[in-house]
């Protein structure tokens, strides 16, 4: 498979989504870079178990702590269960996904997303959002997407679009908008 890379402007800075580079055998897979803040995003399916009646979607984010260049130390020396912000995240990539897939479709679906790099000025909350969709929308998995997602901040009363981590500091507001092209 070719290494295929999008690059467009968000916000005053550079978003790139890039594909077959990593994680070859995953049925799609994108890397996605906003600033110097990257994340993979990987999607995977298997057949229907039996006696399903639901469609069970997995959605796994995780920052892992030496992707910002922290180590855990002390004696934990693992990373252990999601943290609340870990747990919102998933919900904000879930919630926008699931209705997208067909109506009777149970085949086990999971969307995972790891944080490789945070640059301390992007989120890669909204980032790997765009990831989920994204490698939903090149794999196999029937979905009816891509989705758009962004952050909205109020600084100062004018919206502004992928606020940086500091420009949050001084927001009235905090949105994480997706929609679909059709929307």
């Amino acid at each position: 498979m070719p290494v295929t890379r999008v690059e467009l402007a968000l916000g005053g800075r550079t978003l790139s989504i890039e594909t077959g580079r990593m994680a070859r055998q995953a049925d799609g897979a994108v890397v996605v870079q906003y600033g110097e803040t990257v994340v993979l995003g990987t999607a995977v399916s298997s057949a229907p178990r039996e006696g399903i009646d639901f469609f069970p979607l997995t959605v796994d984010y995780r920052e892992k702590l030496n992707a910002a260049g922290k180590f855990p130390g002390g004696f934990r020396k693992r990373e252990g269960a999601p943290n609340q912000k870990e747990t919102l995240t998933m919900r904000n990539i879930d919630r926008p996904l699931r209705p997208l897939f067909p109506k009777g479709f149970y085949d086990e679906v999971q969307v995972q997303c790891w944080v490789l790099s945070v640059d301390g000025a992007n989120d890669p909350d909204v980032i790997a959002g765009i990831a989920a969709s994204a490698a939903l929308a090149i794999s196999s998995i029937p979905f009816e997407g891509p989705i758009a997602t962004v952050r909205i901040g109020r600084i100062e009363g004018n919206f502004v679009l992928m606020p940086t981590v500091a420009e949050m500091e001084y927001s009235e507001l905090d949105l994480v908008l997706s929609v679909i092209k059709t929307a």
